[in-house]
């Protein structure tokens, strides 16, 4: 398992930006470009794209690119350095809110994002002003839109993830959204559980969060060891008292479910059917429900459960 430093803003540094500069002009032959794969590689194109005043015709990452017959896209090394200049930069043009959607956008995964990204920074910067109000462009619609459902999904992961214990005291679970917003949840699970060691893995993405009671890692599995769902994991990982804890969480659900009130349609709408894989409260019960027999059953001829002496006078 390979582990990194995880930084909670998940972007590079950020400073007091610098004063604004002329924005140059692109008067070369565009170009292709290809690139690591991480965000602060394509910040680093986006400062060679105006280095060498020449616009992208793509941008894409080294493992999927595709070279045309005569020409072979330029490789841009990431330069962290670089990187924190061009995020701290973006400052002049529009404010931290509109910056950060440029990180869901990248987030996204979405196949044009890099185009994406590069047109909404340039013509904020040759706008001079933020332009997140701008909805006559279609790449700032993008930008807001796939910045919503950024959200949506970290919302819903917050809210859907469930742990389960191990043998040696590690809560995991493990997740398949549809963005890759485990950047965006660290902060989340490290600040509401920070008094136990967990892993949040994402199976689609073949990396996870590590919290060790101290700092948030990212961490890579090789492909021997990926963690599965709970389903398949061994018996004899999971804390002997795990089956419990999901049985009496199954009841709990059972026991507050008000059954003259089922609305599935709004249910699904609220918790949408992709989701149910993660829950506990929706896995087959290992027990039958059985309703608590808490209450005195009603003798012939006596008032109803739950009159008042007021009724049967």
């Amino acid at each position: 398992m390979a582990v990194s430093r995880f930084s909670a803003s998940a972007s590079p540094a950020t400073g007091t930006p610098a004063a604004r500069r002329p924005v140059p002009q692109l008067t070369n032959q565009p170009l292709d470009y290809a690139y690591d794969g991480t965000f602060e590689g394509l910040l680093t194109v986006l400062f060679a794209v105006y280095d060498r005043k020449a616009a992208p015709n793509s941008i894409q990452p080294l493992g999927a690119v595709q070279g045309g017959l005569f020409a072979q896209p330029v490789e841009i090394s990431t330069d962290e350095a670089t990187a924190a200049r061009v995020w701290k930069g973006l400052l002049q043009y529009m404010d931290k809110d509109a910056r950060t959607r440029l990180f869901h956008t990248f987030l996204s995964e979405q196949p044009d994002r890099e185009l994406i990204i590069f047109r909404y920074a340039d013509l904020s910067m040759r706008a001079g002003r933020d332009i997140s109000e701008h909805y006559a462009d279609d790449n700032v619609r993008r930008v807001q839109r796939l910045a919503q459902q950024m959200y949506r999904e970290k919302h819903r992961m917050e809210a859907f993830v469930r742990f389960e214990k191990t043998q040696d005291g590690l809560f995991h679970a493990t997740i398949e959204p549809d963005f890759d917003v485990l950047p965006l949840i660290a902060a989340h699970f490290t600040k509401r559980y920070a008094d136990q060691r967990w892993l949040i893995y994402d199976r689609r993405r073949h990396y996870g969060l590590y919290y060790d009671l101290h700092r948030t890692d990212i961490v890579q599995f090789d492909a021997d060891t990926t963690p599965q769902r709970s389903t398949a994991v061994s018996a004899t990982v999971l804390d002997e008292r795990e089956p419990l804890f999901q049985v009496l969480w199954q009841a709990y659900f059972d026991h507050v479910n008000i059954p003259e009130r089922k609305n599935l349609k709004l249910h699904r709408r609220h918790m949408p059917l992709r989701y149910w894989k993660y829950l506990s409260e929706k896995q087959p019960r290992v027990q039958p429900f059985q309703p608590i027999q808490n209450k005195r059953p009603v003798q012939p001829g006596g008032p109803a459960l739950g009159a008042t002496s007021a009724e049967t006078q």
